[in-house]
């Protein structure tokens, strides 16, 4: 049952604040959408998360401990990503890549347990990648490498995630399998997503950064407005209730597209 907190964190980059007193908590169970539109800090907010950048104030708690003094070792047991910078630059096949996940359990060059092994077996049917154990990585399309990650990143056995983008390269069916997948894991989540109306389906809460400032927090039904993507990403668009669901729903209009002085394109 663990617990991530951003608290007031900051991040300033060559005098630029890109990050402004972030205030954000990610409870137990609860997955968090953060959104907003490009360059608003979601990424540079999240790599604080996984300890790629240091934030310059503020900090990062789980479960009440400042990240910043555990050791790589323990948070990386505790906390798993997925980047979009995330990639396989060496033609390792899928079974290597997703077993590598297992590294902050091991020591040195120990061996995978059966429970390991059955492990990353279970990560990669859960992707829809286990056929593809043999293949050598770069031999895959962009969708298929997306869930090689998101396997590896499951198979740390985390208790928080954290995704940037993880529907990057997925088509239609495994963007709404990987998203159904986040909602009934029973962990923390925290991901970044551009397509609202997923954003709004999947998540517990909405976040919305806007020029590195939190704008809105909550319910998805509160935070998707109009007014809301007007303000913060300069597009007039209608807002529907889903009939089955009952989540907010944007209806765009590619005829009304505004330019909101500020956002970066």
């Amino acid at each position: 049952m663990t617990r991530l907190l951003m608290d007031e964190l900051s991040v300033t980059i060559g005098g630029a604040a890109i990050v402004k007193d972030l205030a954000l908590a990610v409870e137990a169970r609860q997955v968090v959408g953060l959104i907003g539109p490009n360059g608003s800090g979601k990424t540079t907010a999240l790599r604080c998360v996984y300890r790629a950048l240091r934030p310059t104030g503020g900090a990062v708690w789980i479960d009440g401990k400042d990240l910043s003094h555990m050791p790589l070792r323990d948070s990386a047991r505790v906390i798993a990503a997925l980047t979009q910078e995330g990639r396989a630059d060496l033609d390792f096949t899928v079974e290597e890549i997703v077993a590598l996940g297992r590294a902050p359990h091991l020591r040195g060059n120990q061996a995978l347990s059966a429970r390991e092994q059955e492990l990353c077996r279970r990560a990669m049917a859960q992707m829809e990648v286990l056929h593809l154990a043999d293949r050598g990585v770069l031999s895959l399309s962009g969708g298929e490498r997306q869930r090689v990650l998101v396997a590896r990143a499951l198979v740390q056995e985390p208790q928080v995630l954290v995704l940037d983008e993880p529907t990057n390269h997925l088509d239609l069916h495994h963007q709404i399998r990987l998203l159904s997948m986040l909602k009934g894991s029973g962990l923390s989540v925290l991901v970044t997503l551009h397509d609202l109306n997923l954003a709004a389906s999947a998540c517990d809460r909405l976040a919305v950064l806007s020029h590195g400032s939190l704008v809105a927090c909550g319910p998805p039904a509160d935070v998707v407005t109009e007014e809301l993507l007007r303000e913060a990403f300069g597009v007039e668009a209608s807002v529907v209730t889903h009939p089955l669901t009952g989540v907010p729903q944007v209806l765009y209009d590619l005829g009304s597209a505004t330019t909101t002085k500020g956002n970066v394109a």
